[in-house]
């Protein structure tokens, strides 16, 4: 397949990733708000979900996606913690900071991902990339209105777990395109990891003693719902729409592109987010987050084109520019 198409192919995965992650919103914020259901409870469901059905589909489809190899299992329990722990770092730092500056917080993944991609998978860390990482990073404060100084006035331990959400979620992103690496399948690494941090999420429910915010506090608090079957309902959909959807498009993203490239188009999930609030839940826009969409759009725009223009180097065998 030429440079270019295969571009062109992963950061249409990574868009529909990131349109598709942004509608989860909405359903969190039905479940909670309409049977205040605590949210590292509502993450252990939905993980489950998520494995049931896409077991269910793999096992209809196509079974032998169903077997990763006793090499990989090691792997695969790893990255299931670290997606469990992102988690309940992510919930954790929404109940202590807020939604706006959580959220800001969580995209400072894209400066981890292109420092760590770097690092770690020798993924090329140039003065393009620094740019849209710092226009993401830009649009992202403006999207979730982090400018309003009430927002920031935090405690030390909201500050550590909002940047440690950030962190891990870029620790999940470069796990996963070293899965790619290794010539898993991106379904059947979704089905492993999503499995193993169920059973992570279960044990961080029940250890918790109800010190962390939103987790269980006795066994029976996983059937908060009871029966409540339209809160079910819902929450299967969260877990079998959107976000096997949005999870699954965005691990295929990253057999196509660098952990820090995917990274990057996905921070258009709170831009999309605060458009579908607005036309679903009449949250109205100000010009900062418009503003701030703009920014995040023309990151990723900006980057795409300075990667097709590397790529056309590349083809012609001229010497790309100095990265570090």
């Amino acid at each position: 397949m030429p440079i270019t198409s295969h571009l062109t192919k992963g950061y249409t995965i990574a868009l529909f990733s990131a349109v598709i992650l942004s509608t989860t919103a909405v359903f969190i914020r039905f479940l909670t708000q309409t049977y205040a259901l605590p949210a590292l409870i509502l993450a252990c469901w939905r993980d489950l979900f998520v494995t049931i059905s896409l077991s269910a589909a793999l096992g209809l489809l196509h079974p032998a996606l169903l077997k990763a190899g006793h090499e990989h299992l090691r792997f695969l329990v790893l990255y299931g913690l670290m997606l469990a722990i992102f988690n309940s770092l992510w919930t954790l730092s929404v109940s202590l900071n807020g939604a706006a500056v959580s959220t800001v917080l969580a995209y400072c993944s894209a400066g981890f991902t292109a420092l760590l991609g770097w690092w770690f998978l020798k993924e090329r860390l140039d003065w393009g990339k620094l740019v849209a990482v710092a226009l993401t990073l830009a649009g992202c404060v403006l999207v979730s209105n982090a400018l309003d100084p009430a927002a920031w006035r935090l405690h030390l331990l909201g500050i550590i777990t909002g940047i440690l959400s950030g962190l891990w979620y870029a620790i999940y992103t470069l796990m996963g395109r070293s899965a790619s690496q290794r010539g898993l399948n991106p379904w059947t690494t979704l089905v492993y990891t999503f499995g193993f941090a169920t059973v992570f999420l279960i044990v961080f429910n029940l250890l918790s003693g109800g010190h962390i915010p939103g987790a269980a506090t006795r066994p029976a608090d996983f059937l908060w719902l009871g029966k409540a079957w339209a809160g079910w309902g819902m929450l299967f959909l969260l877990a079998a729409g959107p976000t096997l959807a949005g999870f699954g498009l965005y691990n295929v993203s990253l057999t196509y592109l660098p952990s820090s490239v995917v990274n990057l188009v996905v921070t258009l999930e709170p831009a999309f987010t605060a458009v579908t609030a607005y036309f679903l839940l009449g949250e109205t826009l100000s010009w900062i987050q418009l503003t701030g969409g703009l920014l995040i759009l023309g990151g990723v725009i900006f980057l795409r084109i300075y990667e097709g223009w590397l790529a056309g180097l590349e083809s012609t065998g001229s010497e790309p520019p100095i990265h570090v």
